[in-house]
């Protein structure tokens, strides 16, 4: 087993980690202090071709798989956790349409179908410096699809109605990432008939501004302020056929053959305690602007310090393994792993960030330290559905007893 980045991966590791310390740290507490939209960061994102990370290499891209993905959003969130945040959503539907897909079944016609509509989706973005919001979350009561899909906890609410040359869809979504700021939004829906519902699963690019696309609500949240996570509401939006992310039925077969999917969110997490841990370094030796000199009790804080290192290599250790073994289709163990990778992380986090500010004192308090925003950052890590620690828990436990196939094979008789 060998968990050392490959020499392309440490490449733009080094890059993410450039633009992290030097562009995007410098303007995160603006960002987050008026919560604003970092377009500055996804200018440089788009300069540095990084728009295009997790575009296949044959259409201009980077070619980052989604270990390598996970690697460099975990650099980035040491500059600013929202920017990241947001970035995950952007990667991980060209890692849908690129990666996955291409590791995915399916029949020769949706592929050759697939392939072109995908080029002109990766052309956009290499070139025009086009990016995705991906509007999953939905305020609906749990349904069939909680019960059938391995994941648990993907809902439906929007639909979809095939029209002559496209699709009528109608939907309301919630804290949506980049609400208002993407070009695009990868949506899920699904598409009204009576066939199997894994069949009628569609994934589409709705433009931003469509005709009957509208983003509402204040957004005045605790932590993660620059995701800009408005509410989208739907109205009877025309999409052609050519909108399709994915082949039809593809999005459901994605979520229960590479539950994974999610566990790109933690690289935001597994970051953003590196950067809590640094920050405290930097603070108690007296580096960092504005913190008092090499600071008097830094023996006594030492113990400190190490369990919080301790933790961050605990949970990087275990994120590393899991991301190195994520697979379309992997055995129970992997997906087991990758739970408590998940699970770890969420956890780690907030305890590393509130030690942070114990360690660093009174002053590490006020705001003009970034001490307030990290420990609040953290806080979203337990609210990454659908692998909540709740939601996490269950599975690994019913999958540990064999209990998860019996409740999928009596919800689909």
């Amino acid at each position: 087993m060998h968990l050392e980045p490959s020499s392309r991966q440490r490449e733009l590791i080094d890059l993410a980690r450039r633009l992290a310390r030097e562009r995007f740290a410098p303007r995160a507490a603006r960002h987050d202090r008026d919560a604003s939209f970092p377009f500055d960061d996804y200018a440089d994102l788009r300069a540095e071709g990084l728009l295009g990370l997790c575009v296949p290499e044959r259409y201009g891209g980077l070619g980052a798989d989604y270990e390598t993905y996970c690697l460099v959003a975990e650099q980035l969130a040491q500059g600013n956790a929202s920017t990241a945040l947001t970035f995950n959503m952007h990667c991980l539907t060209m890692l849908m349409m690129g990666w996955i897909a291409d590791n995915m079944a399916m029949p020769a016609d949706a592929r050759e179908r697939h392939e072109k509509l995908r080029a002109a989706k990766f052309r956009e973005v290499v070139e025009e410096g086009a990016f995705y919001g991906q509007p999953h979350s939905e305020p609906v009561e749990q349904g069939q699809t909680d019960t059938q899909l391995s994941v648990g906890g993907r809902r439906f609410g929007t639909t979809a109605r095939k029209v002559e040359g496209g699709y009528i869809v109608n939907g309301r979504k919630f804290f949506v990432s980049l609400g208002g700021c993407a070009p695009y939004y990868a949506t899920p829906a699904i598409r009204l008939g009576d066939e199997p519902w894994i069949e009628r699963t569609l994934y589409l690019q709705i433009p931003k501004d469509a005709p009957g696309v509208s983003f509402t609500g204040d957004w005045d949240p605790m932590g993660m302020r620059a995701t800009v996570s408005r509410d989208m509401v739907l109205e009877n939006v025309f999409v052609p056929d050519d909108s399709e992310v994915l082949p039809p039925g593809l999005f459901g077969a994605m979520y229960n053959a590479f539950p994974h999917l999610f566990l790109s969110f933690s690289a935001t997490f597994l970051g953003l305690m590196q950067a809590a841990y640094d920050g405290a370094i930097a603070y108690l030796t007296g580096s960092m602007p504005g913190a008092p000199a090499l600071h008097t009790e830094l023996a006594a804080k030492g113990h400190a310090i190490a369990e919080m290192l301790f933790a961050i290599e605990a949970a990087r250790a275990l994120y590393y393994r899991a991301i190195s073994e994520a697979q379309v289709d992997g055995p129970l163990e992997a997906v087991q792993r990758a739970r408590a990778a998940h699970v770890t992380v969420q956890r780690a986090v907030v305890a590393v960030t509130q030690e942070a500010i114990r360690v660093c004192g009174g002053r590490a308090f006020l705001k003009r330290y970034p001490f307030e925003r990290y420990a609040r950052d953290a806080r979203a890590a337990a609210l990454m559905r659908p692998w909540t620690e709740e939601m996490a828990t269950q599975q690994a436990w019913e999958a540990a007893l064999g209990l998860d196939g019996l409740r999928g094979d009596a919800a689909g008789a």
